[in-house]
């Protein structure tokens, strides 16, 4: 296969679950497909951080692309990982994108896509300092600590739009976060997953499963307005 001819040294394919597993399988073989063979040292898997992200970016080569296939990215994430490389060697030089959500393909088609397409690839120079201080730099208030399982089996049972029924739920009861009320938090695999979503309280050590609306409604009535436990939605330890 003939490679797009690119006005970048080297394109770089950056994201966690890359290396090994059924979603690597898929996207080195449509890649390679797609870019040809020699694409398969362009990718830079992150599960377990982003070092070798630097260390390659660090091996010189520009002008350079890294696409940002973190499934958890956010305008956030793609501002740390540009304020990240442009401390690098040459940052007017580095440019990233983000492959997430600009298809409805695989990430790998998306990827590709990318590359053809110059106005949507930021440079790593001029990323806006974060101020000093924010207005939300304080502690909210609170009385309960709630950490609401996001990991991706939680997900699969319906995690996220109960985050979301939660929150607004809480919200509505005057008990989101202020004196006497909650500060809620998502988070990745909490454990034990087959009993997920997994739902933990602080500072009590409650450990509830929560996987309907129903569930929701019964955890803020009677765990946060009228401050008792759901014995029916506490978690078993066998």
């Amino acid at each position: 296969m003939t490679t797009p001819v690119s006005p970048y040294a080297r394109i770089l394919f950056v994201g966690p679950d890359l290396a090994d597993g059924s979603f690597a399988e898929l996207f080195r073989q449509r890649l390679a497909e797609l870019r040809g063979a020699a694409a398969l040292a362009d990718i830079v898997d992150t599960s377990e951080g982003y070092a070798p992200l630097w260390q390659r970016v660090a091996e010189g080569e520009r002008p350079l692309l890294v696409i940002d296939l973190e499934p958890q990215s956010s305008s956030a994430h793609l501002d740390w990982l540009r304020s990240e490389l442009g401390q690098l060697a040459e940052p007017e030089q580095l440019f990233v994108a983000s492959a997430i959500g600009q298809s409805e393909g695989l990430p790998v088609e998306a990827a590709c896509a990318l590359i053809a397409r110059p106005e949507l690839h930021l440079p790593c120079v001029g990323v806006a300092e974060l101020p000093e201080r924010h207005a939300w730099s304080q502690i909210p208030p609170h009385q309960h600590r709630v950490l609401l399982c996001n990991g991706p089996r939680c997900t699969r049972r319906g995690a996220l739009p109960l985050w979301k029924s939660l929150r607004a739920q809480l919200k509505a009861a005057g008990k989101l976060e202020c004196e006497g009320g909650v500060h809620l938090t998502r988070t990745q695999c909490q454990f034990p997953c087959d009993q997920g979503p997994s739902l933990s309280l602080y500072p009590s050590g409650a450990w509830y499963q929560i996987r309907s609306e129903a569930d929701v409604c019964k955890l803020v009535q009677q765990q946060f307005v009228e401050g008792r436990e759901v014995p029916e939605l506490l978690m078993t330890r066998d």
